[in-house]
């Protein structure tokens, strides 16, 4: 993205005498964006535009600097919101009345324009590498310059952040303002339409959200277990579970999305929602069940949003005293070499509303205030006086997300009979984050088999898998019996074919000719589960000639579906 302005040449941008000429709107003051992380570009992106609605008093340009070792992906951001950009270089041509930024690691030109830094988290929490100097500084800490001239501002959301920074940093007495967090009073004002959030990333009712956050850096979950992603999907099972990601900015823009998605290749095929690290992230966290994260803002969001947390992986960059050090002393720690689907259920089933109600008071003090105060801020800086109109309070927008399609499983199903009915449990965990698919031939159960979908991409999985099914329904029987003839020839491993057809219910062929109609009574998510009924239907010695068998899938959710056997493959179907 081309940026206004070049070399030795004054930007042409709409302030000064370019605004006289060639504007439409007269600003009387300059706000200038430092944009130098995508992490802290966002921040102000969701935050700026309510605090400056219908003002057209204050002209807001962004300044591009392109020093940050994670500046990769911020012109783009800057592009896709229609920002107006101008080189860092040429900021002191724009002669700004205030800096806004949420980047504390910024030179500014000598002026004396002020400069209000927001948190891009919550506090200042761990100490981070110094780009100056090979050494480390703490996180939200801005340049001794700006402090000894008397120009930086810090934004803070609890006073504890104050007395944090005065420990350090002596200078930063009389300079900070207590805001707030715009970022967690939208999370938590968006907790009462958790289930349209959960809903619009595909998580349907009944079963649990589990979020997976990382900050960045070797101490993050991530940097010490990158294969924690697939190892919940395989852990958990996918008629109850979901599982998301959710990757700070700084790995994206270091690492690549390409590397990202190439890393965690196994858990996507497996389900995994990877979130974008812009906007959706918000979105995943209101709607979660549990989080599963470090010691990055996104967990500490979770927890004080009285969600239960496990602590998989927490720095030793993380400040003592802090809300961070606070859940680290609160929080279960996770064991990843253990019971990963015992230990996310007990988080959930053992968790107390009032667990994290410290670490919730030192992520704000003044909890649904940001907004107002940040503009009071904002405005005295700029030397105008605030509208009449309160700032408005923007919901969180609903993510736009397609569901992930996982297309094999490996399964597991029980029967049992009691009092003249049968019932089958199936337990499904998704084949790519699961080794091994052979059928196990114990005579009681459980019975594990490889289930596939035709569209599985992965040849080795179908080509192995025990039962295979067509997603997309037939329009007629006949042409679910073609299908299935089909499947059994050119998949010569495969036990049991199925079909889906139109109007609900499915036809699953054997190998010996026998096809069995499966009809579910209920709604069943995919051919695979009455698929499966019939597979251990087959194994147990059900019969297969109009019974009805219950289906019991995740937990206590539980459908009849009716089996009956209709003429062979090949034959009319009567």
């Amino acid at each position: 993205m081309a940026v206004s302005g070049s070399a030795g040449r004054p930007p042409r941008v709409p302030v000064g005498a370019e605004a006289r000429r060639w504007g439409t709107f007269r600003g009387g003051r300059t706000l200038v964006v430092a944009a130098r992380t995508v992490t802290s570009t966002v921040r102000v992106l969701e935050t700026l535009p309510e605090l400056l609605r219908g003002d057209a008093r204050v002209t807001v340009l962004f300044a591009y600097d392109p020093t940050s070792a994670f500046s990769s992906g911020v012109l783009d951001l800057l592009r896709d919101a229609g920002c107006r950009v101008v080189p860092w270089e040429q900021l002191g041509e724009v002669a700004p009345d205030l800096i806004l930024s949420a980047s504390e690691n910024i030179d500014v030109p000598e002026d004396r324009c002020p400069v209000l830094v927001l948190p891009h988290g919550v506090g200042f929490q761990k100490r981070v590498p110094d780009s100056r100097a090979p050494r480390t500084r703490l996180s939200g800490m801005v340049p001794d310059a700006l402090l000894e001239a008397g120009r930086a501002w810090l934004a803070v959301s609890h006073p504890d952040q104050e007395e944090q920074l005065l420990a350090t940093h002596p200078k930063v007495s009389g300079r900070t303002l207590l805001v707030g967090d715009p970022c967690f009073d939208q999370l938590a004002a968006a907790l009462p339409d958790a289930e349209a959030y959960r809903r619009a990333l595909g998580v349907a009712d009944g079963l649990r959200l589990v979020v997976v956050s990382s900050t960045w850096g070797p101490t993050s979950l991530l940097g010490r277990l990158p294969e924690l992603p697939g190892r919940l999907l395989a852990a958990l099972p996918y008629d109850e579970y979901r599982v998301a990601a959710v990757v700070h900015p700084n790995v994206w823009a270091w690492h690549g999305g390409w590397q990202v998605r190439a890393l965690q290749g196994d858990a996507l095929a497996a389900g995994l929602l990877l979130m974008s690290p812009v906007h959706a992230w918000r979105a995943a966290l209101v709607a979660a069940d549990v989080v599963v994260g470090d010691h990055g803002s996104v967990t500490l969001y979770g927890a004080a949003l009285g969600k239960p947390v496990l602590l998989a992986a927490f720095g030793e960059d993380a400040v003592a005293g802090t809300a961070a050090d606070a859940l680290r002393r609160t929080a279960p720690a996770l064991d990843p070499g253990g019971d990963l689907f015992r230990q996310v259920e007990e988080a959930v089933a053992d968790h107390p509303p009032e667990r994290y109600a410290a670490v919730a008071a030192r992520a704000s003090a003044v909890p649904g205030q940001a907004l107002v105060r940040l503009r009071a801020a904002v405005y005295e800086l700029l030397g105008l006086d605030e509208p009449a109109v309160p700032p408005p309070s923007p919901g969180l927008p609903v993510p736009e997300s397609a569901p992930a399609v996982v297309t094999s499983w490996i399964t597991e199903s029980t029967a049992r009979r009691r009092d003249g009915q049968w019932t089958v449990t199936v337990r499904r965990r998704p084949a790519a984050v699961r080794p091994g698919g052979e059928d196990r031939d114990d005579a009681e159960g459980p019975f594990r088999h490889l289930v596939c979908d035709t569209a599985e991409p992965d040849r080795r999985l179908t080509e192995s898998a025990s039962v295979l099914f067509h997603r997309r329904p037939e329009r007629t029987a006949v042409a679910a019996l073609g299908r299935i003839r089909e499947t059994l020839e050119r998949f010569p491993g495969c036990r049991l074919a199925v079909a889906a057809v139109a109007g609900g219910g499915c036809l699953a062929g054997l190998r010996d000719g026998r096809v069995v109609e499966a009809v579910p009574t209920g709604p069943a998510a995919d051919p695979g589960l009455p698929a499966a009924v019939v597979y251990t239907a087959l194994r147990a010695g059900i019969p297969l000639d109009d019974a009805l068998v219950g289906l019991r899938v995740g937990g206590a959710r539980e459908v009849d579906v009716a089996l009956r056997t209709r003429p062979a493959a090949g034959q009319s179907p009567g």
